[in-house]
């Protein structure tokens, strides 16, 4: 009979921990974020205790509490873990409580509702001392017990957000909110990670990867947590703070791309009905189409723009590595530059309106046909205003190209 994968993995992994060794030295701290956990809570703390003493691991157990009122501060003090009262709500601001008091090199997190196993905890153990920074849990590869994860979070949610991820980010990453992971302590504090609530576990991923931190995944389980209460996590809201986050450090997906695909289309569709109107089939489209094509058009250089803006921003703020595209773009969205092209539009922009003015002025400033005024007005305000944020972006560049001034100088504008 086949074994499962994740039991495969386990078995080799502990294969391996004699030829790793074991120092006298801490080596893993295990946080758990607390939420009025009093009915499982002690169960995830033996079986971190088991863990620990069965692998002879020297380590410590910390349970941060983002303010029980069930006595789990009580529970946890008693079986001889550390317990840190967080004070900012949330399980981002839980967890990250927990890993800045951790005292190891190694720090592994888990929920407390007992729907991790913590006696698998070995295989991410042994990716940490092979050298990798973060150690993610795939409970797609290792098993989802019947009832351990609502339909919509299996089979909707979480691959797609994690499919996201992966695309977005190119993380080697196939689960990306397992909530058992293992990581490298000061190298995912250095990564700032901010984020309070449940978007903590996406942060984390996404800011190691564009930090260029070493990654891989083995296979955990899940099975149905032993609470009796609903689960914090909210299906809609929390699914929408994951995909938010990923969306905010991702400005190709976000504004390239998009941006791109209207202003291409935008173009070519003002460029076939500027002469005149155009038949598909029985559809006849003319100035009123060329309007909105002028307007995708528009559309799609702001959102390039605001992509631009966005990857200096990130590189500015180090989310993301200097990249070849990122130097290229300061070499070409300068002030002159912008300003040469933006001016040449704008001034294009005027000369056509004034042309569409003096046109009406020789009419008698009466009625005119208006198919014929609209072929010359639409364009010469789309060039007016493309040719404004052409020569503005590069001036808010240019002021993200300047060296970041130190916080406590008081400087206000």
């Amino acid at each position: 009979m086949e074994q499962p994968a994740h039991s495969q993995f386990a078995r080799e992994a502990c294969e391996s921990v004699a030829a790793a060794g074991t120092g006298t030295e801490p080596e893993l701290s295990i946080v758990i974020p607390c939420l009025n956990e009093a009915e499982t809570l002690a169960t995830c703390i033996v079986a971190a205790q088991r863990f620990l003493r069965a692998y002879d691991v020297q380590g410590e157990i910390i349970v941060a509490d983002n303010g029980s009122t069930d006595g789990s501060q009580a529970i946890a003090r008693e079986l001889g873990a550390q317990v840190i009262d967080v004070a900012e709500r949330g399980y981002g601001a839980a967890l990250r409580a927990g890993i800045a008091a951790a005292q190891t090199p190694f720090v592994a997190m888990a929920d407390g509702d007992d729907s991790y196993d913590f006696m698998g905890l070995m295989p991410f153990l042994v990716r940490l001392r092979e050298g990798y920074d973060l150690v993610m849990g795939n409970r797609f590869m290792g098993g989802i017990a019947r009832g351990a994860m609502p339909p919509l979070h299996k089979y909707l949610g979480n691959p797609a957000l994690s499919m996201a991820g992966r695309v977005f980010y190119r993380a080697p990453v196939g689960d990306f909110h397992c909530g058992l992971r293992a990581f490298r302590r000061e190298a995912i504090l250095g990564l700032g990670l901010s984020s309070t609530g449940m978007e903590f576990a996406s942060e984390m991923v996404v800011k190691a990867q564009l930090s260029g931190l070493s990654m891989t995944e083995v296979p955990t389980t899940l099975k149905p947590d032993g609470r009796s209460r609903a689960p914090h996590l909210r299906s809609f809201r929390d699914g929408w703070r994951h995909l938010k986050f990923l969306l905010i450090f991702a400005p190709r997906w976000l504004y390239l791309y998009p941006g791109l695909a209207l202003a291409a289309a935008g173009l070519i569709g003002f460029l076939i009905l500027l002469p005149g109107f155009v038949s598909l089939g029985s559809v006849r489209l003319g100035v009123n189409s060329l309007l909105f094509c002028g307007l995708s058009l528009l559309l799609g250089v702001q959102l390039v723009s605001f992509g631009l803006l966005a990857k200096l921003f990130g590189t500015r703020e180090r989310y993301w590595m200097e990249s070849r595209d990122i130097r290229a773009i300061r070499r070409w969205l300068t002030i002159d530059k912008t300003c040469i092209a933006g001016g040449g539009l704008f001034v294009a922009g005027i000369a056509g309106s004034t042309l569409a003015v003096w046109q009406w002025g020789a009419a008698g400033y009466g009625d005119m046909v208006a198919e014929r005024l609209l072929r010359l007005s639409i364009p010469s305000a789309l060039a007016c205003a493309i040719g404004i944020q052409i020569a503005f972006t590069g001036f808010l560049a240019e002021l993200m190209n300047h060296p970041a001034r130190l916080r406590s100088t008081g400087a206000t504008a």
